[in-house]
């Protein structure tokens, strides 16, 4: 890959608020990060698979149930507030190392850059940082726990953060 190129996708990072990027010429592959690894060596790509929606219940032989008994969804009700999503598959880690205290906690008044979080993905550590003003209403991931592309990890009340 040609120097000016990478040059360039390095300033493309120090200008965006992008925290890596990597690209792919045919056989030949760069990443850049803004974050120090303990290896750079360039990995094979991760492959994504959407999370597997749960099994619907058995249909009961009996007849349809009343209006007034609605089934009952597997998941948890939606909160209301700003939802700050994963970016990308990984591993949460609400502190950033073992032992230390968590970044946020529910109940804490945030701003708009703080880290809320780190998702670990092939050994890099991804700080996730809010984007808005709030107050933490729920963490929806516990400490180490596999995380999706896209699933909430935190609901921000912003009505409470002014």
């Amino acid at each position: 890959m040609d120097i000016r190129k990478v040059k360039k996708l390095i300033e493309l990072l120090e200008e965006s608020g992008i925290a890596e990027i990597e690209i792919t010429e045919g056989e030949e592959a760069v990443r850049i990060s803004r974050y120090p690894a303990n290896t750079m060596v360039a990995a094979p790509q991760m492959a994504h698979y959407p999370m597997q929606q749960p099994a619907p219940a058995n249909p009961s032989p009996e007849p349809a149930a009343p209006a007034a008994e609605p089934a009952a969804p597997a998941r948890e009700p939606e909160e209301e507030g700003h939802v700050v999503t994963s970016p990308m598959v990984g591993t949460f880690y609400a502190a950033p190392a073992p032992g230390a205290s968590p970044f946020v906690q529910i109940g804490d008044r945030i701003k708009a850059g703080d880290t809320l979080c780190i998702v670990e993905a092939m050994k890099m550590m991804n700080p996730i940082e809010a984007d808005v003003d709030g107050v933490v209403k729920s963490i929806r991931v516990q400490n180490g726990e596999p995380v999706e592309y896209g699933q909430v990890l935190f609901v921000i009340d912003q009505r409470a953060g002014s």
